[in-house]
């Protein structure tokens, strides 16, 4: 994915609401279920990562869901995570990224 492609794609996700926390507990198999399916119904989410009380890093745990996932990492800034995954059914944002 090109520079450009990634900035359109973050100018998208400023007005995404974070739709998943990471808390406590490590990425387990669930976490990783729940964030696969939000990227099948919406291609680009927005994850929290809960710093105070997670083990991870907002960094560790875009990269962990990232490939777990099979979607790019957007954007990490502060504990917030930006995640993207086309769907060739959907392909909401494909004039974004062509």
């Amino acid at each position: 994915m090109t520079g450009k492609q990634r900035a359109n794609l973050r100018k998208l996700a400023n007005n995404l609401d974070t739709i998943i926390q990471i808390g406590k507990g490590n990425i387990e198999q669930p976490l990783i279920k729940q964030v696969d399916d939000a990227l099948a119904a919406r291609e680009l989410i927005k994850v929290r990562v809960l710093t105070e009380t997670s083990a991870l890093t907002p960094r560790e745990a875009a990269d962990i869901l990232a490939e777990a996932t099979n979607s790019e990492v957007i954007q990490v800034i502060g504990s917030r995570i930006v995640l993207f995954r086309r769907n060739p059914e959907k392909g909401k944002y494909d004039e974004y990224i062509n």
